[in-house]
């Protein structure tokens, strides 16, 4: 050992009546450079003081000793719950009882006559333990961002769908009733294009907060995005009462919010949905409270509890959606492409296909405007299959061309409810001559969660098929770890809103960083979404991020416009240094 090198610190817990054969142990640790603490403890009540009084790195017991055992000292360790690494270290255990003992827990059984094994093998459980470590860290960062919004700290969407869920549940045994209300700022925008979106986000954080102070303990007050916010009562003594509540929210916001030295004054729009009258489950609810948003917004009146005359104003959605009808079966939609780059190769991956509509009276519309009112229609199936059809016949005509990239589409909740989707992938496939592994399937966590057993289903039938799966928009939207392991993914993609200020936010960078960790030991490659600088770049590739995707590299393009950019771009035609 050098002289000059630092003792490396060691706290050990040995398990052991010979003094002896401790100090022994204990030789062989300092001859290879580690600087032991150590108590030894002969008796299941030392041990027991022993795990409380101190932190541990590791466990050293003999096998056999006068009224206590390895077996009963793991037994002991794991009523603990302390997960610490536990060697067995015998002067006489046969092949049996070393299998059984490993079977409950012992990471390793090492004979006293042969302590050269020992450090070798406490310094591999060090680092396995480690790694155990910084997985139950990656856990618990993603499991903090599962259920709250991260700009205001409150109640995300699965959280507050999980509560009204529980909510109706109770209103039903005890029958009274509940109501979900939706609040949409009024000219938000106009805020954020006066003041600049960092004070908008204060705005927000500011709404959120004043909302939550003025109701009780057990309401929620939920940010669902944007400038929309959510609250649930789940209890009131009546119907009627929710006009008292109304009136508390519309006199709280009146008072000026304070963004800097400059007063803002905020109006909004409230929809409110009742249970029972308006619906008796989480979707109906969450449906007429927006629909009563929608008309409380159009008609100015500040607030409108919802009733079934309303849905009679919404002639312009089902127009629109005829009209996309229309456009799906004429075949006048289109699709871009953007495409993802390897950190590691530096040239493209696949590509991601998104659906654009040229609309002959508003022109160019985007996903937003019509994708959410087409799941809500059923359209969303018909609309999904062209997406898929016109995706993969481009992957062919790519292909012919000498372009062999593969591709991946986004699918809705609808589609992993519906039981004949797989068999309809499977069918366009064989069509379109792309062999199964060319195809990506984008799902998202919230599509999961609706009904995750049906999910699960129709994920593994797709994954059986041989088609590619990603779970996209990681940590908006997540439910359970314990589905996260089982899904048969292999990729996850972070979403954009924890990459875009990673160099300037610690806070996104170290959720960036720990689902990098959390994806790689559920063995899923992981994708960097809204990638736009060379620092954010450089940033992801420093920490061990797969590939990226964003304006960076290109934004979503026609066809023929990316085959020119394949053919020019350093990432696509040829093998540049960058």
């Amino acid at each position: 050992m050098d002289d000059k090198r630092p003792a490396i610190p060691l706290s050990v817990l040995i398990i052991e009546d010979s003094e002896d054969d401790a100090t022994l142990m204990v030789h062989e640790m300092k001859r290879s450079g580690y600087d032991p603490v150590i108590e030894r403890v002969d008796t299941p009540d030392a041990m027991s003081k022993a795990l409380v009084d101190q932190t541990w790195d590791i466990v050293l017991c003999d096998y056999r000793m006068p009224g206590f055992s390895a077996p009963e000292a793991l037994a002991l360790l794991h009523k603990s719950r302390l997960d610490l690494p536990f060697i067995i270290v015998s002067g006489s255990i046969g092949e049996d009882l070393a299998v059984a003992a490993m079977r409950e827990g012992a990471q390793d059984c090492i004979a006293k006559n042969n302590l050269a094994r020992l450090i070798p093998a406490v310094e591999r459980e060090l680092r396995e333990a480690k790694g155990r470590r910084d997985y139950r860290q990656a856990e618990e960062t993603v499991k903090s961002l599962a259920y709250y919004d991260p700009m205001t700290g409150l109640p995300n969407r699965t959280l507050l769908q999980n509560r009204l869920k529980e909510a109706i549940s109770s209103a039903a045994r005890e029958n009274h009733p509940l109501a979900f209300l939706l609040l949409d700022m009024d000219c938000f925008k106009g805020i954020n294009d006066t003041l600049g979106h960092p004070r908008g986000d204060i705005l927000l954080q500011q709404v959120g907060a004043r909302l939550k102070s003025m109701l009780w303990e057990s309401d929620t007050v939920s940010r669902l995005g944007g400038d929309e916010f959510a609250v649930l009562l789940p209890w009131l003594a009546a119907a009627e009462y929710i006009n008292v509540v109304i009136q508390k929210i519309q006199n709280a916001m009146k008072t000026p919010f304070m963004i800097g030295d400059l007063p803002i004054t905020v109006e909004a729009s409230i929809g409110i949905a009742l249970y029972p009258d308006h619906g008796t489950d989480a979707d109906t609810l969450i449906q007429r409270a927006d629909v009563a948003m929608y008309i409380a917004k159009r008609s100015g009146s500040g607030y409108a509890v919802y009733s079934p005359e309303q849905n009679q104003h919404r002639p312009d959605r089902l127009a629109l959606m005829g009209e996309l009808r229309h456009a799906i079966e004429h075949d006048q939609l289109l699709l871009h492409y953007q495409p993802k780059i390897s950190l590691q190769t530096h040239r493209i991956i696949d590509v991601e296909a998104l659906v654009r509509w040229q609309h002959p009276k508003h022109g160019m519309m985007p996903p937003g405007q019509f994708i959410a009112p087409a799941d809500q229609t059923g359209l969303i199936k018909p609309l999904t299959l062209w997406v898929l059809n016109s995706a993969l016949n481009q992957c062919r005509a790519w292909l012919n061309a000498g372009m062999g990239i593969p591709v991946s589409i986004n699918l809705s909740a609808r589609n992993l409810r519906d039981p004949e989707f797989p068999d309809q992938v499977n069918g366009v496939l064989e069509t379109s001559g792309i062999p199964p592994d060319r195809l990506e399937l984008e799902i998202t966590e919230s599509a999961i969660v609706m009904d995750p057993p049906r999910a699960m289903e129709i994920l593994k039938r797709l994954s059986g098929m041989g088609v590619r799966l990603s779970l996209d928009d990681f940590g908006t939207g997540y439910s359970s770890l314990g589905y996260l392991k089982k899904l048969p993914v292999d990729e996850i993609k972070i979403d954009r809103s924890f990459v875009t200020d990673m160099t300037q936010d610690e806070k996104d960078a170290m959720i960036v960083r720990s689902t990098i960790d959390l994806g790689h030991n559920l063995g899923c490659k992981v994708v960097a979404e809204g990638v736009e600088n060379r620092e954010t770049w450089n940033r992801l590739a420093a920490l061990g991020c797969d590939s990226v995707q964003g304006y960076y590299i290109s934004r979503p393009l026609p066809a023929d416009e990316f085959s020119h950019w394949f053919g020019i771009s350093p990432w696509g035609g040829k093998d540049v240094l960058i």
